[in-house]
C-alpha cells in the first residue's frame, strides 16, 4: 500500500486510534438548547464511515453565563443522550470520538454593537472596534475553568474517547495567552506563566473531573501570525507547559482573525501552510502532535507521517467534501476523492446562519436530506453544457441508472472552471475539474465535444429530460474603442490564448478582474485595475477570510487600482479614464483586458421551452450568472429528483 504509514495505528495516551488521519474539528448548528442534533449525528457517522481514525467535533461551550452560544453546549446532564447516540454510532464504524469544550469566544462574540463581549481585557471587540471588552474577574476565571472540566466529564459521561481545549485562533483562552490581547496587571497578566494560568486552570479541572488518564488534546496557536502578535519561538514554550501539565497530546495551529486565511486557508493559500509550526512544536516536546492546513493531497499527508512531522494528520474542509478520503486513499482510489477547492462556501454559509454545505458536495450536513435513489425507469437524458453544474448533473443521472448524453460547443468539459482555476494560485479549482472529467471519462455518459446544441437536434435527439447548463458568456460594456483588436476577453486571456504586452489594463474589479490581474501581475510590467464603484471586490458575495486575502495579494503587489473611475474610452495606445474627482487621467498600455461580469442569452432556453414543455431544467449560469456553488448544488438536484 502506497500511503501504509497514513494508516498506521496511533496512541493519544491510552487511547489507540486506527489510523493517522483525523477529522478536524469545525463547528456546525445544534438543537435549541445546544444538544447535538439529528443533522449533526448523520453528518459525522458518514465521516466515520468514510474511515477517519478520530473525529473532533466542533466547539462546545461549557457555559453560556457571560455570552451566547454559537454553536453547542454541553453544561447540563439533558445534553448527554444526544452526545452519546454521537458516540455510540460513530464507534460502530471503529472511529473515535473527541470532543472539543472551550470556556468562550472573547472579543469574537458577534453579538450586537452595544453589548460588551468579555476577554482577558478592555480591548477593542473584534466586529465593533469602538466597543471595549469587560475584563473577566478572577472569580469568573475560576468559574469557567471549573465549568470547562464539568463539560469535559459530561463528554466522558456520554463515552467520548478524548476531549480537546479550544485554546487557539484569538479566542477566549488564547487572548488570555496573547500580549496582543491580554493587558491584565493582576496574576493573570503579564509574564508568559501568568498569561497561561487560566489555561492551566482548565487542564486542572479536566483532570480533577475526568481523571489523569482521560486523553485530552489541547489545541492552540503556535503562531499569531500577525503584527504584535504571539511568534513560534513563544508557541514552543507554551508547548512545553502543556506537555509539563499532562496533556496527552497538542494540537497545533496557526494565525488568527486578524489573518483569518492563515488560520482558516483559502483556495489562494499555499498547500502545507501550518506545517512548519506544527514540525518545530513537534521536535520540541515528547508527546503527539497534530497538524493540519492543506495537508489534503495523499502523497502529501503520508510524507508528513513518514517523516514524522506530525503524529496525526488533520483534515477540516476536505472531511466535508469528501467523507470518504481515508477510505479511498487506503483503497488507492485517488482520482475519485472530490477535492476541497477552498471556496469557504461552507463557512460563509455557516455565517449566515445556516447549516454549512460545501460548494463541490451537496450532500454535506444534508445526508439523509438528499438521498440519492436508483432511477424507476431508465429515461434517456440530455445534458447540454460540460461545465460544473452539467458535469455534476450527468454524473448523478448516470449514477441514479438514466442514460445519460453530454454535449459541449467547445473541445473541452470544464466550462468556467478552466478558466477559475488558471491562475498559479488556483490549482485548487483544477483539481475539482480533473475530478469531474475522470469521473465522465470513467462513467457510461455518451459525450459529444464540439457540438453545439439547438433546437433541432435536442428534438431529433427524442431525449425523455434535457437539462440545460449552457452557461453565460463574457459581458463586454459598450464602451468606445472596446472592438479594437489589443482589447481582449479576460477569459481568453485566462486560457492563455491571447499574446499580451507588458503595460496592462484590466477594466472591472470584481473578482476575476482582481484575479486576472494578480495572475499577469507575475509576468507583466505594469498592471492597472479600473474599477466604476467605490470598492474592488464590492459586490463579491464570497467568504471574509478569502476577501481578506486576496484583498492583502493585491496590496502587496504592484498592482495600481483605481476606484470609483469610469473608462470612458480605448484608444490604440491608452485607456481615458475619469476619477471621481471629475478629472480625466490617459493610462498608456499595450492591452486592454475587460473583465466585466457575465450574461445568460436565454435564446436556447426559450426555443427548448416550447419544444420540450415540462421535460426541461435549466440550471447554473443558463439561469444567471452566479457561483460553483450554485452550479453543483443545482445539477445535482436536477439530476437526483428526475
Amino acid at each position: 500500500m502506497k500511503h501504509k504509514n497514513l494508516f498506521k495505528e496511533g496512541k493519544i495516551g491510552n487511547l489507540t486510534i486506527s489510523s493517522r488521519v483525523i477529522m478536524a474539528p469545525m463547528g456546525t448548528k445544534s438543537d435549541p438548547d445546544g444538544g447535538f442534533c439529528t443533522r449533526d449525528i448523520d453528518y459525522f457517522v458518514e465521516r466515520a464511515k468514510g474511515g477517519a481514525g478520530m473525529i473532533i467535533t466542533g466547539r462546545v461551550a461549557c457555559s453560556t453565563k457571560y455570552e451566547m452560544r454559537s454553536h453547542h453546549v454541553l453544561d447540563n446532564y439533558h445534553q448527554v443522550n444526544r452526545l452519546a447516540m454521537l458516540c455510540e454510532k460513530v464507534h460502530h464504524y471503529g472511529t473515535k470520538l473527541c470532543v472539543q469544550i472551550g470556556p468562550g469566544l472573547g472579543r469574537l462574540v458577534h453579538q450586537d454593537p452595544f453589548t460588551p463581549p468579555y476577554s482577558a481585557s478592555a480591548v477593542p471587540s473584534h466586529y465593533y472596534p469602538d466597543l471595549k471588552c469587560k475584563p473577566y474577574e478572577k472569580e469568573d476565571i475560576k468559574y469557567l475553568a471549573w465549568a470547562t472540566g464539568f463539560s469535559a466529564s459530561l463528554a466522558k459521561r456520554a463515552g467520548a474517547d478524548a476531549v480537546e481545549l479550544h485554546a487557539y485562533g484569538g479566542y477566549l483562552l488564547d487572548q488570555f495567552m496573547s500580549t496582543l490581547y491580554n493587558k491584565r496587571t493582576d496574576e493573570y497578566g503579564g509574564s508568559l506563566e501568568n498569561r497561561m494560568r487560566f489555561t492551566l486552570e482548565c487542564i486542572e479541572q479536566i483532570q480533577e473531573q475526568c481523571g489523569k488518564d482521560f486523553p485530552l488534546i489541547v489545541k492552540f496557536t503556535a503562531d499569531q501570525a500577525c503584527e504584535g502578535g504571539r511568534q513560534l519561538p513563544e508557541g514552543i514554550e507554551i508547548a512545553k507547559m502543556l506537555e509539563a501539565a499532562g496533556v496527552q497530546a497538542i494540537h497545533v495551529d496557526k494565525g488568527c482573525y486578524e489573518c483569518w486565511y492563515t488560520q482558516i486557508p483559502t483556495v489562494y493559500g499555499k498547500e502545507a501552510l501550518q506545517l512548519e509550526d506544527g514540525a518545530a512544536v513537534k521536535a520540541a516536546v515528547h508527546i503527539p502532535v497534530i497538524g493540519h492546513g492543506k495537508l489534503n493531497r495523499a502523497a502529501l499527508a503520508e510524507r508528513v507521517i513518514k517523516e514524522e512531522k506530525l503524529d496525526f494528520v488533520a483534515m477540516a474542509h476536505q472531511m466535508i467534501s469528501d467523507p470518504y478520503w481515508a477510505q479511498k486513499v487506503k483503497e488507492e482510489r485517488l482520482d475519485d476523492i472530490v477535492p476541497c477547492i477552498g471556496c469557504n462556501e461552507c463557512l460563509y454559509g455557516s455565517h449566515q446562519g445556516k447549516d454549512h454545505s460545501c460548494a463541490v458536495n451537496p450532500r454535506a450536513l444534508r445526508e439523509a436530506d438528499y438521498p440519492v435513489m436508483p432511477a424507476e425507469e431508465k429515461d434517456s437524458v440530455l445534458v447540454i453544457g460540460g461545465g460544473p453544474g452539467g458535469m455534476e448533473a450527468a454524473i448523478t443521472a448516470v449514477r441514479r441508472g438514466f442514460r445519460v448524453e453530454l454535449w459541449e460547443k467547445d473541445g473541452d468539459l470544464g466550462g468556467n472552471l478552466r478558466t477559475a482555476g488558471a491562475p498559479s494560485f488556483k490549482q485548487d479549482v483544477i483539481r475539482y475539474k480533473d475530478y469531474l472529467i475522470g469521473q465522465i471519462n470513467k462513467l457510461p455518459i455518451k459525450v459529444k465535444l464540439n457540438y453545439p446544441a439547438t433546437a433541432k437536434t435536442v428534438e431529433e435527439g427524442d431525449f425523455d429530460k434535457v437539462i440545460l447548463a449552457s452557461g453565460a458568456a463574457p459581458f463586454i460594456p459598450p464602451i468606445p474603442g472596446a472592438d479594437k483588436d489589443h482589447v481582449k476577453e479576460a477569459m481568453n486571456v485566462l486560457l492563455g490564448r491571447e499574446d499580451l504586452g507588458k503595460k496592462l489594463v484590466v477594466i472591472g474589479g470584481g473578482l476575476v478582474g482582481c484575479e486576472v490581474a494578480l495572475h499577469l501581475n507575475e509576468e507583466a510590467g505594469q498592471v492597472t485595475i479600473v474599477e466604476m464603484l467605490d470598492d474592488i471586490l464590492a459586490v463579491a458575495q464570497h467568504c471574509q477570510n478569502n476577501d481578506a486575502e486576496l484583498r492583502k495579494m493585491i496590496a502587496d503587489s504592484n498592482i495600481n487600482v483605481l476606484v470609483k473611475t469610469k473608462t470612458t474610452c480605448i484608444t490604440d495606445d491608452y485607456v481615458e479614464v475619469c476619477g471621481p474627482d471629475g478629472v480625466s487621467q490617459k493610462i498608456p498600455c499595450d492591452n486592454v483586458i475587460i473583465a466585466a461580469g457575465f450574461r445568460t442569452n436565454h435564446q436556447l432556453e426559450e426555443e427548448l421551452k416550447e419544444l420540450l414543455e415540462d421535460h426541461l431544467l435549466v440550471i447554473g449560469d443558463a439561469v444567471a450568472p452566479r457561483k460553483i456553488y450554485t452550479a453543483v448544488h443545482e445539477g445535482f438536484h436536477a439530476a437526483r429528483l428526475i
